[in-house]
């Protein structure tokens, strides 16, 4: 083993005993904080450590922002991201790196090199969450610290369950989901399931090491949450607030850096040729094809 892995190794393992939610906590206060000493410096930090571009943003000047969450959730210009036009196209739900795209083989979801986890595992241990997906496709997508962080939709859909499901906030980093087995499925996530043309779609908002909060635009903040079990909210279609999304609006967002999986039934997905781990992708490219044949 190299000194490169071992120290990867190692310091994916120094992540088990860490206070997860405290620390995420402890962020959410901090980037909430309205005084000019502590959010200045702060945005300043960020803007040359991670060399984020503020041109495509509506706000380009840093000082404006109030606190450095409504930076860091910044929105974009209108023409910022161009939506994948194809009527059957898959447009990317966030900027970001590609983790994995691939078929869900015997209900498994490869997200890291000789990783796996169960799409039940993933969606909170539901068989009746899961089954839809049994030999379906997946895609994920890594969001680095410096990308836009608000979530989009893949395709169009209709709200009709979400799931908050409580877990640990580990790093989703390349290094950190190749050496901590079930990642992805061991962290705080909230599940939104849609339905769509091409039957159901499940986007999953995974949090991270100090990511403070999940919200969507539907129901506000998510995370971090006051009691740690599983929550359903369940919308009817002519209930008091359905829910209706079209393909490249704004689902929801990250405060600070996550992952976004997106879940579609069997042979109801092909992803593009030529789409490989690491790629980078922004919102809106069309990242493959829906099928709405039976």
């Amino acid at each position: 083993m190299t000194v490169r892995k071992s120290l990867a190794r190692l310091g994916a393992w120094a992540q088990y005993p860490l206070p997860h939610h405290g620390l995420s906590r402890l962020m959410g206060q901090i980037t909430r904080r309205r005084h000019p000493w502590i959010r200045r410096p702060l945005i300043r930090w960020f803007m040359n450590r991670y060399r984020v571009d503020l041109s495509e943003a509506v706000e380009p000047e840093p000082s404006a922002y109030p606190d450095f969450q409504a930076f860091f959730t910044r929105a974009l210009k209108p023409d910022a991201r161009p939506i994948c036009e194809h009527p059957d196209g898959i447009a990317s739900p966030a900027d970001g790196a590609v983790s994995e795209t691939g078929a869900l083989q015997d209900g498994r979801t490869v997200h890291a090199k000789d990783t796996a986890f169960r799409a039940r595992e993933l969606l909170g241990g539901s068989d009746a969450l899961a089954d839809p997906f049994a030999d379906g496709s997946f895609f994920t997508v890594y969001l680095a610290p410096r990308d836009y962080h608000r979530v989009h939709m893949p395709v169009d859909g209709r709200l009709r369950e979400m799931v908050h499901i409580p877990g640990r906030a580990f790093s989703v980093s390349p290094v950190t989901t190749a050496h901590v087995p079930n990642l992805f499925a061991r962290n705080e996530r909230v599940v939104a399931l849609f339905d769509t043309a091409a039957g159901p779609m499940a986007v999953v908002l995974v949090g991270a090491m100090l990511v403070a909060t999940i919200g969507t635009v539907w129901a506000g903040t998510i995370t971090p949450p006051t009691r740690r079990r599983i929550r359903h909210w369940h919308y009817a279609e002519n209930g008091k607030r359905p829910v209706s999304l079209r393909k490249g609006e704004e689902l929801g967002w990250f405060n600070l850096g996550s992952t976004v999986i997106v879940l579609f039934g069997p042979g109801k997905a092909r992803w593009s040729d030529g789409l490989s781990a690491g790629q980078r992708v922004l919102t809106g490219d069309c990242v493959g094809r829906l099928s709405t044949t039976p």
